[in-house]
């Protein structure tokens, strides 16, 4: 999807459910002959049923830090910018399916899963969200900052992490609000593919992953599980439950598929890209001989990893599919 268009969904789907959703502090009483000028009543504080028990933590929190993927989609959707983020090593900039205005305020805190806790420390937030894969190890130190909320893992359960961030953020009317018109927009693509008899085609993904490989993923990740929800079918060799499986280039054939889209981490050379798109096997794809491969941004269909990611790749995969 073009940027402007991104941008014009975005704050159509965001504008109608925070507007409608958005959890508030209650209004300023004037009963008391202040008027206006008296202060809103702070927010009670919230307890937050986390991986690693219950976690108290400040109400509608603002000087919010992210230390994944994940959590950053999920607190930009739900309105809130966050004063720090941690981005994977080898990215070198925001997400890119956000406008800059929606990120340019953001500090950057190191890597995910080795954020820099000095910078973390000085941004003084009132909550961190982050994931006991990246983070359950120095979950004591992130805690002695600020209280931390941690999901389990990110990927696959990013539906249930969503509402737990919500909650955390005091933002829980507008997370149901969000998951509401994400299945209605799901609903719609699969309803458009089944009309232009498009739901039987058979979508690969792949992802060349700089130190890591060829990986296909499979139904239990997050572009898998958008896939499913908007009613697509998969591959033989994807079409398990698991979040993804390395292959080695001469295996490049279980990546074929009636569409094929495939993203790069890193740099092409060196995650492979470029040896694996030059390839014979490559070049014998189904889809590729058919001219059905194409290249999708990583940092939306492997990163993004929410809501706002999410239906940003329905609408791009309706168009591949030509729907």
């Amino acid at each position: 999807m073009h940027r402007i268009a991104r941008r014009s969904f975005l704050a159509g789907l965001g504008g109608a459910a925070l507007t409608a959703c958005t959890t508030r502090g209650p209004e300023p009483s004037t009963a008391d002959g202040l008027g206006a000028s008296a202060s809103p009543t702070p927010a009670p504080p919230v307890t937050v049923n986390t991986a690693v028990g219950p976690v108290l933590v400040p109400g509608a929190p603002l000087r919010v830090i992210v230390l994944d993927t994940d959590v950053l989609d999920s607190a930009l959707t739900l309105g809130i910018t966050p004063i720090g983020a941690a981005l994977p090593a080898l990215d070198t900039r925001f997400p890119e399916y956000w406008p800059a205005s929606r990120v340019v305020g953001i500090s950057r805190v190191g890597q995910a899963g080795a954020p820099d806790l000095a910078s973390v420390r000085a941004l003084r937030p009132d909550l961190i969200l982050s994931n006991q894969t990246r983070d359950g190890d120095r979950y004591d130190q992130l805690r002695a900052i600020a209280p931390t909320v941690l999901a389990q893992t990110s990927g696959a359960p990013w539906k249930a992490n969503f509402q737990l961030h919500a909650q955390a953020l005091s933002r829980v009317d507008a997370g149901v609000a969000f998951l509401g018109a994400y299945q209605k927009h799901a609903n719609q693509v699969a309803q458009a593919l089944s009309a232009a008899k498009l739901s039987g085609r058979k979508v690969s993904l792949v992802r060349f992953v700089e130190g890591g490989g060829i990986r296909m993923f499979g139904k239990q990740s997050f572009p898998g599980i958008v896939l499913s929800d908007a009613q697509v079918g998969r591959p033989d060799a994807q079409n398990v439950d698991q979040s993804d499986v390395e292959i080695p280039l001469d295996q490049i054939a279980k990546a074929d598929g009636d569409l094929l889209l495939y993203a790069t981490y890193g740099d092409p050379g060196r995650a492979g890209t470029d040896a694996a798109l030059a390839s014979p096997g490559w070049q014998a794809l189904g889809a590729v001989r058919a001219h059905r491969a194409f290249p999708v941004d990583d940092q939306l269909w492997f990163q993004g990893i929410g809501y706002t990611g999410a239906n940003f790749m329905l609408d791009e995969l309706q168009r591949f599919l030509g729907a």
